[in-house]
Formats: C-alpha cells, sequence, structure tokens
C-alpha cells in the first residue's frame, strides 16, 4: 500500500470533535517530522489518506484501525482515536520512550502500513507517578495513562478524576474540628481514642461519624462535578478501631474489611441517587486486606482498591515463598495472592495499588523487572479493572533506570502479555546506543542474584540485603565502566550512564557510612554534588536530600528518623 505523500491526505469530519482534531494534528506533525513534507488536515474525501473518526459505540479507550486501497481509518472513543493515531505511528517505527527521548524515522518514501486491529485495553484505569507522566500529560497520554495522577485536558481525551483521592477518613471527619469535643468519633488504640492527626483511624461503627460522613463525602462531590470517583478511605496508619463495637464487629465480618465495607456502602447506597455516575472507592490496605468471611460484599457501585505493600517485590505474587501475610480478628493469617483472587471473585471493580521502587532509597537497584509482566497478568487474570503503580515520586525522578521502567509498566498496564523483551531491547538499543547490552546485563544480573539466592526485596527496605554485598556492586560497576567506555564519543548516551551509575554510588556510600568503617565525606560531597548536578532531588520518598545528607551525617539509615512521622520533612520544596 504505498502513495505519495504529497497525496496522502488527514481526514477528519468538517465538526470535529476536539480529540479528533488533535489526533489529526498529531499525525500532521510526525509524518512531517518522518518526511519532511506537508500533510493536510481536511474534511474532504480523498484518494488515499488517513480517516479519524471519533466513534460513540466504543469506549473511551478503545479503537479500530482499518486498511483499505492506500487509506487507513481510525475509529476510536475519546481517548481511543488519540490512541490509534499513535498506534499508526508506531505501526511506522516511531516510539515514545520519554517525554523529551522520541524515536521519529526519517523516510523518503511513507508507505502506510497495513494495519487492522482493534484494540481495548484489559484494564479501564491505568496510571502511575514517574515524573515525566505527572510533568508532561501530552506524555501521559502518548503512554496511554488515564488516572488522576497528571490531569489531561478533555481535548486530550480527558482522564479519571477523583474527588478524594485515598487515605480520606480525615477529610471525612476532620479530627481538628470534632476530636477535642467528639473524641469518641476517632478509633480506640490500646483503650484510648486517638485524635492526633495523621496517627488515627475512624471509630466505623458509630453512627454520628457515618451521617458526618455522608454530608462531607456529598461536599466533596458537589465541589469536584467532574470528579468520576471518590476514594472513602482508611488513612495511612496502621491500626483500626479497637472499641468493643469495632471489635465485635470485625470478629463477626472475619475482616476489618468488612466493617470498613459496611460503613463504605451505607454512603455510596446514600448518595447514589445524586450521584449516580459516582464510583466509590475506598481500600484493602494493611489491616483490611483480607475479604469478609461474612455475607458482607461491596455494593455494585463500590470499588475496592487492594494494596500490595507487604509483597515481596523481587519474586512474583504467585511463586514467592516468604511469608508476608496479614493477621486476621481470628489470629489466622492470610497472603496477597489469596487476597487478590478472593476479592476478584466477590468486587465487581477490583483497583490496585501496586509498589514499583526502594521508598526509603529511590536510587537502590530494584530487582523487580521479571516480576512486572507476572504480576500484571495475575491482575488481568483475577478481575482487576485497574491498577496504579506507586513509583518513585520526586519531582525530578530518580535512576535505576526509572524511565525506562516507566516506559515497560505504560505497555503492560495496556497489555499484560506485551513482549516485555522487545520493549527493553527497542528502549536500551535508542536510549543508550552502544552501551545497551551493559545494560541489560546489569538489569539481568541484579534479577539472578535475586532469584537464584531467594533474595526478598520490600517496598521500604534498606540496604542492609546481600543483594548489595560487595561482590554485587563490583559487578554492576563493572557493567557501568563498560557502558561508559562503549558511549565515550556519544555525549547524550555518556550523560545518561553517568546517571545511571549513581545508583550504585549511592548504594556502595551509604552501607560504607551504616555498616562498615564508616562516613566518607570527601566521597559523599561528590556524590551529592553530581546528583544535584542530574537535577535530581529527593533521595527518600519522606525526605528532602538535605534531611538525607543530614541522616548521614547523624549515622542514620534515613531522615524519617528525626521525625515522630515519617511525613515530618513536609511536601518536596523545589
Amino acid at each position: 500500500m504505498k502513495a505519495s505523500v504529497n497525496h496522502i491526505a488527514i481526514v477528519i469530519p468538517a465538526q470535529a470533535e476536539a480529540q479528533v482534531s488533535y489526533a489529526a494534528g498529531e499525525l500532521r506533525h510526525y509524518l512531517g517530522l518522518m518526511t519532511g513534507q506537508i500533510f493536510e488536515i481536511t474534511s474532504s474525501p480523498a484518494e488515499s489518506s488517513v480517516s479519524l473518526t471519533l466513534d460513540g459505540e466504543l469506549d473511551a479507550d478503545e479503537f479500530v484501525i482499518s486498511s483499505d486501497a492506500g487509506s487507513v481509518s481510525i475509529r476510536g472513543g475519546k481517548r481511543g482515536v488519540i490512541y490509534g493515531a499513535y498506534e499508526l505511528l508506531e505501526a511506522l517505527g516511531c516510539r515514545f520512550f520519554t517525554a523529551t527521548g522520541e524515536l521519529v524515522p526519517y523516510t523518503e518514501n511513507l508507505t502506510l502500513p497495513r494495519l487492522n486491529t482493534h484494540q481495548k485495553p484489559v484494564f479501564e484505569y491505568r496510571d502511575l507517578n514517574y515524573c515525566e507522566a505527572t510533568k508532561y500529560s501530552r506524555f501521559a497520554v502518548k503512554s496511554r495513562l488515564n488516572g488522576a495522577m497528571r490531569p489531561i485536558r478533555e481535548k486530550h481525551g480527558g482522564h479519571m478524576s477523583y474527588a478524594w483521592f485515598v487515605h480520606s477518613f480525615q477529610a471525612m471527619v476532620d479530627p481538628d474540628i470534632y476530636g477535642k469535643d467528639h473524641p469518641e468519633y476517632f478509633a480506640m488504640f490500646d483503650g484510648v481514642r486517638v485524635t492526633e492527626r495523621d496517627k488515627n483511624q475512624l471509630c466505623l461503627t458509630n453512627p454520628q461519624v457515618l451521617e458526618i460522613a455522608v454530608e462531607s463525602t456529598r461536599k466533596a462531590l458537589l465541589a469536584h462535578p467532574r470528579a468520576n470517583i471518590i476514594s472513602l478511605s482508611q488513612n495511612d496508619w496502621g491500626r483500626g478501631c479497637e472499641c468493643p463495637a469495632c471489635r465485635a464487629s470485625d470478629l463477626a465480618e472475619g475482616s476489618p474489611s468488612g466493617t470498613l465495607l459496611k460503613f463504605v456502602n451505607a454512603i455510596a447506597q446514600r448518595l447514589e441517587p445524586e450521584f449516580p455516575e459516582v464510583i466509590f472507592d475506598t481500600l484493602a490496605y494493611n489491616y483490611t486486606r483480607p475479604i469478609p468471611t461474612s455475607a458482607t460484599r461491596p455494593a455494585h457501585n463500590v470499588c475496592v482498591r487492594l494494596c500490595s505493600i507487604e509483597a515481596c517485590f523481587s519474586h512474583s505474587f504467585e511463586t514467592c515463598d516468604e511469608d508476608r501475610s496479614v493477621l486476621l480478628p481470628d489470629g489466622s493469617r492470610s497472603d496477597f495472592i489469596t487476597d487478590l483472587r478472593n476479592w476478584g471473585k466477590v468486587c465487581n471493580r477490583v483497583y490496585i495499588w501496586d509498589y514499583t521502587t526502594c521508598f526509603a532509597h529511590y536510587p537502590a537497584p530494584h530487582p523487580n523487572w521479571n516480576v512486572l509482566a507476572p504480576n500484571m497478568q495475575a491482575f488481568a487474570n483475577n478481575n482487576v479493572k485497574g491498577v496504579f503503580e506507586q513509583a518513585c515520586g520526586a519531582s525530578a525522578g530518580s535512576t535505576d533506570f526509572n524511565e525506562l521502567r516507566e516506559y515497560l509498566i505504560s505497555k503492560l498496564l495496556w497489555d499484560p502479555w506485551t513482549d516485555v523483551d522487545r520493549h527493553i531491547r527497542e528502549f536500551t538499543d535508542w536510549f543508550y546506543g552502544d552501551a545497551a547490552p551493559y545494560v541489560r546485563e546489569y538489569i539481568k544480573y541484579i534479577c539472578r542474584v535475586a532469584e537464584e539466592e531467594n533474595i526478598h526485596v520490600g517496598f521500604n527496605d534498606n540496604l542492609e540485603s546481600p543483594l548489595f554485598r560487595d561482590e554485587v556492586l563490583d559487578t554492576l560497576q563493572g557493567f557501568m565502566d563498560k557502558a561508559r567506555a562503549a558511549v565515550s564519543s556519544d555525549p547524550i548516551r555518556l550523560w545518561r550512564i553517568g546517571k545511571a551509575e549513581l545508583s550504585v554510588r549511592w548504594v556502595r556510600l551509604k552501607r560504607k557510612a551504616q555498616m562498615e568503617e564508616g562516613f566518607d565525606p570527601a566521597e559523599t560531597n561528590r556524590f551529592f554534588t553530581d546528583w544535584r548536578a542530574y537535577g535530581l532531588t529527593r533521595i527518600d520518598e519522606w525526605c528532602s536530600q538535605e534531611t538525607t545528607f543530614r541522616a548521614m551525617l547523624n549515622g542514620l539509615w534515613r531522615g524519617t528518623e528525626f521525625y515522630s512521622h515519617w511525613s515530618g520533612d513536609g511536601p518536596e520544596e523545589l
């Protein structure tokens, strides 16, 4: 199917929707960049064309591409028509690796491909919080993300919008308003009602709490009329209310999740007539992770977001042999894969909160590369409808090849059975050039050590693990040395390898300070100078690099140890 570039038109309806016009503009730009020629956007039929239309019978993220007699037709939902345009460009060899790193091949003779595909993502909700997707909404669209981490303009397809986004008990019943006069509204721990902000939960069996929560939820939805979803979920504190009424409810339900679901279901039922399209979301997190053994089930408009925070991330959920179970009220325990399977059977909308980095030490080599696909497939196989992959949330990103991890995860969110090896090869070959083989060896090696030695890795570990012993770090550094030599005359790739090398440097430096002969002031100075030179900010999820440096001076693993609550350092400041 060959056509002269000058005779290929981009055809859209005369009164095209904003999303169709945007998709057409993207095609015009990239096809022009590929060929150096002009592509006209028109509403007139053309013998050879790429036509774009919004199809109301397709879901928002769905698209259909068909080829016929020298032309290509793209039909899609409001996001799907845009995704279809990018699918065509990818079929022509384009790759949208990062917000600033794109492969756009040059060709003198454009050949429209024979492309016949109908795609609808496995997950209705797809999100991650790597810095580039959160900074650049147009890159989030190219990555086919549709969550709330970076609001996407309606002309770019829009996104699933939250009124509240997790850990919302304090917004529902504010301890600053009610704590002094009504401590009974808040959870009892060890016989005492705790109203301190960030260290409490609600007493879910108190009927007044329900009434206040219904009204505050209603006000939040009225204040966010475009919201598709609102989270009615426990605070980020690891215990539920232990008052006699809540303990009795938890025991009767077989899990604190039953007590929570009764509360959330009641709010969802009360507000459904006024907000019929809204999804009421809650967490299965820590103590609420296992399903109730009672008959209590999520209402039809309630979404349960299951969190994998206790899991091992060097082995897949289905194969890990380490006990990371959570305790149930009757003294029994439940592991994550069991909870995933159980929620998938009883809930018609399960979302996931998963973890993809070491939050205590963002630069640390994280050996999760081989589990990303099997874990995503486990989600898909167990009725999961949406996934959020929590990543390094630092404003400028980090090291550990996070650009590659972001690209790979976005592909898996669209298709959990995608060809991971191909994506890794394509990305590394372009992004790292002649250093790519050594980058891939680095990745394979750190995963192989974890797998062969059965080393388990959590989401928030310090660096005592044998995974980071000198022998392993020396081998990783050897790959970095070879990578640097391979691109010594390629300034851009050399810069990228230098950034990646910061991972090994940080782990060696930190272990030396904490576990060996002690703090090395000269090397610490060089590391933090280079870290800042790369524009990087936080090393720890909850602390500035200044606080992290101060922790090193004081012989502490983390700056969070300076505070009574891990969030004590406050939000990131640039």
